[in-house]
C-alpha cells in the first residue's frame, strides 16, 4: 500500500550532522554521485537531517542544503536567490521536503518554481509529510501532488494494522506511472 510518509519516519537515521553536510557539489558530481538539491524550511531540520542521512546511506547520492554552503550569504538578499539558482541547475534532481510548513513558505514555493523551470519532469519530485497522525487527506499540500512527481512509501501491512516501518520509496508521476525511488536517482 503506498501513502504518504509521517513526520519523523526518517529518524532512525538522523545521527547525520547537518554540519558534516557537504555544500560544494562540484566534487560530487566528479566522483559520479547523484547530486540532489533539498528545498526546505528552516524549521523542519528534524525531518531534514533524517531524510538527509537516509538518501545518502540507502542511495548513496550527495545532498545539497543551502544552511550549509559557506558561500551563501548570512542575510538572506538577491545574492542568496542568485545562488540558489546555481546550485538548482547544478544538481542532478531536485526534492522538496514538502511539509505543510514549507508549502506555505515563499523561499520554499520559490525554489519549486525554479526547480521546475530546470528539472521538470523527470529530474523532480516532492516527498509530502503530514503531521504525525493526520490522515493523508489532512495534508496541505494535496494540489501539488496532482502537479508534480512525488515520493510515497510503501508500507507493510498485517491484517489492517499499518506499521510506521518504510518498506520502499516510490516516485509518483502525475499520468499514474510509479518508479522505484533507486530508479529515479540513477535517472
Amino acid at each position: 500500500m503506498n501513502k504518504l510518509i509521517e513526520q519523523g519516519a526518517f529518524r532512525d537515521y538522523s545521527e547525520t550532522s547537518l554540519f558534516e553536510a557537504r555544500s560544494i557539489i562540484d566534487e560530487y558530481k566528479q566522483n559520479y554521485y547523484t547530486t540532489v538539491f533539498i528545498s526546505h524550511k528552516h524549521d523542519d531540520l528534524e525531518d531534514l537531517r533524517g531524510f538527509l542521512g537516509f538518501l545518502e546511506k540507502r542511495y548513496r547520492v550527495k545532498v545539497y542544503i543551502d544552511s550549509q554552503d559557506p558561500l551563501m550569504p548570512k542575510k538572506t538578499s538577491a545574492e542568496t536567490a542568485r545562488n540558489l539558482k546555481e546550485r538548482i541547475k547544478i544538481c542532478d534532481k531536485f526534492i522538496l521536503l514538502a511539509t505543510n510548513g514549507a508549502i506555505e513558505s515563499k523561499w520554499c514555493n520559490w525554489e519549486l518554481g525554479y526547480g521546475d523551470a530546470h528539472k521538470y519532469i523527470n529530474n523532480i519530485a516532492l516527498l509530502p509529510m503530514k503531521p504525525k497522525g493526520s490522515l493523508d487527506s489532512q495534508y496541505k499540500g494535496a494540489e501539488y501532488l496532482s502537479i508534480y512527481p512525488y515520493i510515497s512509501a510503501s508500507i507493510k501491512t498485517n491484517n489492517y494494522y499499518y506499521s510506521n516501518e518504510l518498506y520502499d520509496l516510490y516516485v509518483n508521476y502525475p499520468d499514474n506511472k510509479i518508479i522505484n525511488l533507486s530508479d529515479w536517482l540513477k535517472r
